[in-house]
């Protein structure tokens, strides 16, 4: 596998979960406090909105280990090289 492929899958899938991510907490912010039965169907977005930025927050974290490693390796092999 080549080392800036791996670089750059992990930050492509990074963008992309701050991407959810801040549209996720658009949703959350321009949320109210349900005060009518028609508003408290507006909560079930509201839940939806925070699992995708829960689930966001998960997939950012996991592609900057991607990232990590694949900079912990590339300075493995230049350290091997020299």
């Amino acid at each position: 596998m080549q080392i800036n492929n791996a670089l750059n899958i992990g930050v492509q899938g990074f963008q992309n979960a701050q991407s959810r991510a801040t549209e996720a907490a658009t949703e959350i912010a321009s949320q109210s406090v349900a005060k009518t039965p028609e508003q408290a169907e507006q909560t079930k977005d509201l839940t939806n909105s925070l699992i995708e930025l829960k689930t966001a927050e998960i997939d950012a974290n996991a592609n900057a280990k991607v990232i990590q490693t694949a900079s912990d390796v590339l300075g493995s092999i230049i350290d091997i090289e020299v």
